[in-house]
C-alpha cells in the first residue's frame, strides 16, 4: 500500500521552517505496513494545491495533506477540497461545539470571533477527526478509492489526530503488508569500504529484502528492510541474514539500533542503575544537557551542567588550575579531565562528562587545530579522556562531539554494575 504526503504552505517553501510533520508521518505509517511514495510541498495556491491532489491520486492509495486549515484568508485547503470533491462547506455543529470549549477554557484573553467559528465549515462529504488540541479538524474524505486526509499543520495537533484517529482508522479498513527494518551500526569505516566488505552478500539476499547505507557522525548504519504478508517469514529471514553480515564486519561493528535514541538509551541505563550525570561543557555549549534535558523525568539523574564556554569560568567556577591551562593550553586532555572531575564533585554526581574543543572558525584561546576536541568521562572508579578530530565544519563538530559524548558515556556506564 502506498502513501502521498503534502505540505502546503510558503513557509516551508521559503525555508522559514523545516518541514518535521512529513518525517513523522511517514515514520507512523510505516509502522503499520504503508510505504510512503513521494512527499510534496505546494504553495498557498489553489491551481498547485488542485494539481498535487489530482497527480497524487494516480499514483497512490492514501493521500495525506497538512497545513492551510487556519482561520485566515491564506488558509485555503477546505476551499480547494470543495472544489476538488465537487463539495460545498456545511456548518458541523460538534466541531463549533468544540471550538467555543477551547476559547472558553483556554483561550480566555481573546473572544471568539466569527473567523474563529469559520472551523466549524467543513466538506459536506467529509468524516471528521476530532481534533483535541485545536480548533482545525481533521477531514477524512474518497475519491475513486484513494483516501485524503486533510489534518491542520500544527505539529502536536497533527500527531494526536495520526495516532489517535488516521492510524486506527486505516488499520481498520486497509489490508496492508507487512514492513520489517532491522539496522546494524558500525563505526570506523566509511560506507564505500563497507560496501566492498560486504559485496557478495548484498548480492545474494531474497528480493524481498533491501540494504541501505546510512552514513552520519562517524558511523554508518545499514539497515535491511523487507515488505511481505508473511511477519514471521520476514523476521527469520532478516535475523538469518544479519547472522551472516556480522562475521563480515565484526572488527567495525557496534550494535544494533532500535527506536532509541542514544541520549534515550543513556537516560535509561542512568535511571535503572540510579546514579547520576552532570556536565562541564565547552565547546558543546550546552548541546549535551538541552538533549537530556528535553526528554521527561531527566530531573531525577541529572544534577546540572556549567557551560565553561570561556577561559575564565573554567578556571573561577571550574576551578581548573591556571598552570595547567598555561602548560597545556585550555584544549588539551588535561583540562579536560579537570573539568570533568570538577564538575562531578562539584555537582555530587556518580558520572560526568566534560568538552573542550576547537570548533572554529578560529582557534580562540588555544592554539590546537579546528576540529580538536578532548571528551572525558568521570566517575568514582576512574577519569577517561580522549581526543577527536570532528572536522571543520563548525556545526558538525558541535554535533559530534555530543554524539560522541553520550557514546563515551554509554561504555563506562555498562562497564559498571547493573
Amino acid at each position: 500500500m502506498l502513501a502521498e504526503i503534502i505540505t502546503i504552505g510558503d513557509e516551508i517553501l521559503i525555508g522559514q521552517i523545516v518541514d518535521t510533520n512529513s518525517a513523522f508521518i511517514a515514520k507512523e505509517l510505516n509502522k503499520i505496513g504503508v510505504s510512503v511514495y513521494q512527499i510534496t510541498s505546494v504553495q498557498d495556491e489553489k491551481l498547485h494545491i488542485l494539481q498535487a491532489l489530482e497527480d497524487a491520486k494516480k499514483r497512490v492509495q492514501i493521500v495525506i495533506v497538512t497545513g492551510g486549515l487556519g482561520p485566515t484568508k491564506d488558509d485555503i485547503t477546505k476551499q480547494v477540497f470543495c472544489e476538488f470533491f465537487n463539495d460545498t462547506l456545511v456548518l458541523d455543529n460538534t466541531v463549533l461545539q468544540h471550538v467555543e470549549e477551547l476559547f472558553a477554557k483556554y483561550i480566555t484573553s481573546t473572544p471568539i470571533s466569527d473567523i474563529n467559528r469559520k472551523q466549524a465549515m467543513v466538506p459536506s462529504k467529509a468524516t471528521i477527526l476530532q481534533n483535541q488540541y485545536g480548533t482545525a479538524p481533521g477531514m477524512w474524505m474518497v475519491f475513486d478509492k484513494t483516501v485524503f486526509i486533510s489534518l491542520p499543520g500544527v505539529p502536536f495537533e497533527m500527531k494526536n489526530l495520526i495516532k489517535n484517529a488516521v492510524l486506527p482508522k486505516i488499520t481498520s479498513e486497509f489490508e496492508r503488508p507487512y514492513i520489517l527494518h532491522k539496522t546494524l551500526v558500525t563505526y570506523g569505516l566509511g560506507e564505500s569500504a563497507i560496501a566492498d566488505k560486504i559485496e557478495d552478500w548484498e548480492n545474494n539476499l531474497p528480493s524481498f529484502i533491501k540494504l541501505a547505507y546510512l552514513p552520519s557522525l562517524g558511523r554508518v548504519r545499514l539497515r535491511l528492510s523487507a515488505k511481505g504478508k508473511d511477519f514471521k517469514l520476514l523476521e527469520e529471514t532478516v535475523d538469518a541474514e544479519m547472522k551472516k553480515l556480522q562475521p563480515l564486519i565484526g572488527d567495525i561493528m557496534y550494535g544494533f539500533e532500535d527506536e532509541e535514541t542514544l541520549e534515550e538509551v543513556v537516560a535509561k541505563l542512568l535511571t535503572t542503575r540510579k546514579m547520576s550525570l552532570a556536565t562541564a561543557e565547552s565547546c558543546t555549549g550546552g548541546r549535551i544537557a538541552q538533549q537530556l534535558t528535553a526528554l521527561p523525568g531527566a530531573s531525577s539523574y541529572f544534577k546540572g551542567s556549567i557551560v565553561s564556554y570561556a577561559t575564565e569560568t573554567k578556571i573561577d567556577v571550574l576551578k581548573v588550575p591556571q598552570e595547567i591551562i598555561d602548560t597545556y593550553s585550555v584544549v588539551s586532555a588535561e583540562v579536560a579531565t579537570a573539568m570533568a572531575e570538577n564538575v562531578r564533585r562539584l555537582l555530587k554526581s556518580d558520572f560526568a562528562i566534560a568538552t573542550t574543543g576547537n570548533a572554529g572558525p578560529t582557534k580562540g584561546d588555544s592554539d590546537a587545530d579546528i576540529g580538536t576536541v578532548y571528551i572525558a568521562i568521570a566517575s568514582d572508579k576512574r577519569t577517561m579522556v580522549e581526543k577527536f578530530n570532528m572536522g571543520n565544519h563548525r556545526v558538525r563538530i558541535v554535533h559530534k562531539t555530543v554524539h560522541k559524548a553520550l557514546e563515551l558515556l554509554q561504555k563506562e556506564i555498562l562497564k559498571g554494575p547493573k
